[in-house]
């Protein structure tokens, strides 16, 4: 018991010595989204409508949550996300056969249930379907 009471007052005083020679608090964890919080989690097909039987083309997959974008080419994890408008602009670093690369995403929820995705340079677009849970 005298240990740990020891190593307790320790540890306070180390934090408030840092304190008074003008170290900076530790900031505020800020807590990761649950998925159901982010609206574009869910499963999509790309460029197609998502049958949802079981029988649909797993190249076309594509898996978003709060944290990363899974699909056939690679996942990219979501370091930054911004509400827009209407539209989700995610900074993203992703790991791809090729090797990593960061980049810019802007996905617009469209009224039909599905979500356009491009680019930042406009090389690549599609149309997400959402497939049911």
């Amino acid at each position: 018991m005298y240990k740990t009471s020891a190593f307790c007052i320790t540890a306070a005083c180390l934090v408030l010595t840092a304190w008074s020679v003008g170290a900076e608090p530790a900031a505020p964890v800020t807590p990761v989204p649950a998925a159901n919080d982010f609206p574009l989690s869910g499963i999509y097909m790309q460029n197609v409508p998502c049958k949802g039987n079981g029988k649909d083309d797993a190249t076309l997959r594509v898996k978003i949550s709060a944290q990363q974008i899974v699909s056939n080419i690679g996942v990219c994890t979501i370091l930054d996300n911004k509400h827009d408008g209407g539209s989700y602009k995610l900074h993203v670093e992703c790991k791809f056969p090729a090797g990593p690369m960061v980049g810019d995403l802007t996905f617009t929820p469209q009224p039909d249930n599905t979500v356009k995705f491009v680019d930042r340079d406009k090389t690549y677009n599609a149309v997400l379907h959402r497939c049911p849970q």
